[in-house]
């Protein structure tokens, strides 16, 4: 058998049940031959993003596989990766390279050399009889460990290269987790439990661990108010009366209220990484740091900490559980959960304005507040895109379910959530998944509103179209010298015309009754876009 059948064959055995692709010939035909699903986006990028959403809302229980033509094929792809591998979502990239021959010549592209900054792992196969080993290899590393993308480069001639059939074998990966150093979790619980304001900051390590009850419990047993990064967003539920919600640079009053006075700062399963998105809030001078992670890059990068706990996050969680019963549970404290209610009641009392807001334009505030109020929220996912349509949804969409909400936390491509979207629908067919996009996301990836329509995924996309880049008009006089205030569109009309359902909306009022239509849609099997034309909104709240 071929090297390209050769893969598609372990593909299947690890249970790989899509590849999204702009098409290359071998492999797409070897994959199809063994009945797994291909998906063709109208561009790499967005191919990537398919399988990344994919991944991430399967929080890597499943893994999300793409591929793509050598050469510019390859190139087109690497903002996608990148993002990947940014925020730790661990997706299979599977490229079609030149012929060995021609590798790491002049004009050529040295895969490589290009990926290896922008991936987990990367390799070349130079032989067929390679496969299997550098698969299993490939898939050790999507399942262990800090996860992220994982690339491996199949040379054309490769791809048709012969392998006895006699000489394969492949047994799938399970993947490997590991637990806490006990002497860690004793010294932990100590801090906590002498800790007269300790604060949990919950990051992408509880959901890629699925340890969202064990959080909650943690939580819970020590009375501890529980805020979010930005990839971290629905570990836990922001209904609940320990939640305090967003901690970023577009986050809630309530988590800069409560860590500006904290004395003990517990970053489970957060990196600590200094960047706007991430966690960029000051920690108080003399307050205790203690982390819990699985990769020990994480620790003393761009925060000192006190302690540390190293471990797959569940398993540390669990164990700091049982030792804190053991212990005694922290002193009661009454006050947090009335102190929480009381501050996010002040917070949204002074938001409320533009949440329910008439103007017209109409304020994107008051898009997410009635979509949010409209749409049954556990069992539906949203996606935010880069910009003004994050900023908005990430402080103020209550989340209550884990991957409620699926967003990027350290770097994106604008047009990111579409991709996204149709990857988040393909692992949970049951849910509704709205995609939030302003128009400059959607001038980038707006044709592939058409992949959804074909591929029979149907989502809610809401354009907020303000005939603006945002986040870009922020700047004095910007809006002048780039010309960004004449940028324009009719998207509803383009939605239509690839297929889908849309509907174009100018009045507040108007806002509810389009998306129960849309919904509607959805749930009929199309696609749906919803372009509502807004007002260009410039105040975001601040911790």
């Amino acid at each position: 058998m071929k090297g390209a059948e050769v893969e598609a064959k372990i593909l299947k055995a690890e249970g790989v049940e899509f590849v999204s692709l702009f098409p290359d010939q071998e492999l797409a035909n070897a994959v199809a031959g063994e009945g797994i699903r291909t998906i063709m986006a109208r561009q790499e990028r967005v191919a990537i993003n398919i399988a990344d959403g994919y991944s991430r809302v399967l929080n890597g229980r499943k893994i999300g596989v793409c591929s793509m033509q050598p050469d510019a094929g390859i190139q087109n792809s690497f903002a996608g990766v990148a993002q990947a591998y940014a925020d730790s979502s661990p997706i299979l990239v599977l490229p079609e390279g030149t012929s060995r021959s021609k590798y790491r010549t002049f004009p050529i592209v040295d895969v490589y050399s290009s990926y290896r900054q922008a991936t987990k792992w990367v390799e070349t196969i130079w032989s067929v009889e390679q496969i299997p080993e550098l698969m299993r290899r490939a898939f050790t590393h999507l399942r262990s460990g800090r996860l992220g993308p994982v690339l491996l480069d199949l040379p054309s001639d490769v791809a048709r290269e012969e392998l006895e059939e006699t000489k394969f074998r492949y047994a799938p990966v399970k993947g490997w987790k590991m637990g806490p150093d006990p002497r860690d979790v004793e010294v932990v619980i100590r801090a906590v439990l002498a800790a007269k304001n300790p604060v949990i900051l919950a990051g992408q390590g509880i959901l890629y661990a699925e340890a969202w009850d064990e959080l909650m419990e943690f939580a819970e047993l020590l009375q501890t108010p529980v805020m979010t990064t930005m990839c971290g967003k629905s570990a836990f539920p922001e209904d609940h009366p320990l939640a305090l919600g967003l901690a970023t640079s577009y986050g809630t009053k309530m988590a800069g209220h409560f860590l500006r006075k904290a004395d003990f700062l517990f970053a489970a399963g957060a990196s600590l990484t200094d960047y706007f998105l991430s966690f960029p809030l000051p920690i108080p001078a003399g307050a205790k740091v203690v982390q819990l992670t699985n990769d020990e890059y994480d620790i003393n990068k761009h925060v000192a900490v006190d302690y540390a706990v190293m471990g797959d996050a569940k398993l540390t969680l669990k164990a700091l559980v049982e030792e804190a019963k053991q212990r005694g549970r922290a002193k009661k404290r009454e006050d947090v959960v009335k102190e929480i209610g009381s501050v996010k009641r002040e917070w949204l009392n002074e938001w409320t304005p533009k949440l329910d807001s008439r103007e017209v334009p109409i304020n994107p505030y008051r898009i997410l507040w009635d979509l949010m109020h409209t749409v049954d929220r556990k069992n539906t996912i949203v996606t935010a895109e880069a910009g003004m349509s994050r900023n908005s949804l990430g402080p103020f969409w209550e989340v209550t379910v884990p991957r409620g909400y699926v967003g990027w936390g350290h770097t994106t491509t604008l047009g990111f959530s579409l991709g996204l979207a149709i990857g988040a629908k393909l692992a949970t067919p049951e849910k509704l998944v709205i995609n939030m996009m302003g128009d400059g996301g959607f001038g980038m990836v707006g044709m592939d509103f058409e992949t959804s329509v074909r591929e029979k995924l149907p989502i809610l996309t809401i354009v907020s179209n303000n005939s603006s880049l945002s986040t870009i008009r922020l700047f004095p006089n910007a809006h002048k010298r780039y010309s960004l205030g004449r940028m324009s569109g009719k998207y509803a009309e383009v939605a239509d015309a690839l297929g889908g359902w849309s509907e174009r909306v100018e009045k507040p009022d108007e806002i509810v009754p389009a998306v129960k239509r849309a919904v509607k849609s959805v749930q009929s099997g199309k696609s749906a876009l919803l372009e509502i034309i807004t007002k260009l909104e410039t105040a975001v709240s601040r911790p």
